[in-house]
């Protein structure tokens, strides 16, 4: 199996939970689950990995995590190269009381690494969600996995459990 690392970030926790998971099912040792606001230093970090799983909450506008600002920026503007690499995208949203931007830090996440090459992995059928709009959605699909923990907790556990068994079939 090729090298995985897990970078993420989570104010709230619930983007952890995901994290958490994909930790388990991969194993994935702890100094290859980069937590962005305390492991991260550069974006050469994602040098060592042939497949990495890239997870944030969605704020405002449908933002990324306040950590993740800086690496985006940071691969669009200095041409990283992600040629070679599989990546999967996972995230947290509100989607009653943000429901026009449910989950869309998965969409700019997806600009960013399939403009710099990236082979993106982990689609999910968008049909069993209830939200208004979404950059992550692309032909009926979330461009990876989306959780809404608070409105569909009782969803959680059985749509990463799904989604990880479908990375595995793709890896």
């Amino acid at each position: 199996m090729s090298k995985v690392g897990i970078f993420y970030a989570s104010a709230g926790g619930n983007t952890t939970i995901v994290a958490d998971a994909l930790k388990e099912a991969f194993e994935v040792d702890d100094d290859a689950c980069v937590f962005m606001e305390d492991d991260f230093d550069s974006v050469e970090q994602f040098e060592d990995f042939d497949t990495l799983f890239v997870g944030s909450s969605t704020w405002g506008q449908g933002d990324v995590h306040f950590s993740w600002v800086d690496p985006l920026f940071e691969i669009s503007s200095d041409g990283i190269d992600f040629s070679g690499k599989k990546v999967a995208f996972f995230g947290a949203g509100d989607s009653k009381t943000h429901g026009e931007h449910f989950c869309s830090a998965l969409g700019k996440f997806y600009q960013t690494f399939s403009k710099a090459g990236a082979e993106i992995i982990g689609f999910v059928d968008a049909s069993d969600y209830d939200y208004e709009a979404s950059l992550a959605l692309m032909d009926g699909k979330f461009c990876g996995l989306a959780i809404d923990n608070i409105n569909e907790e009782d969803k959680t556990e059985e749509r990463v459990e799904k989604w990880i068994t479908a990375l595995k079939t793709e890896l």
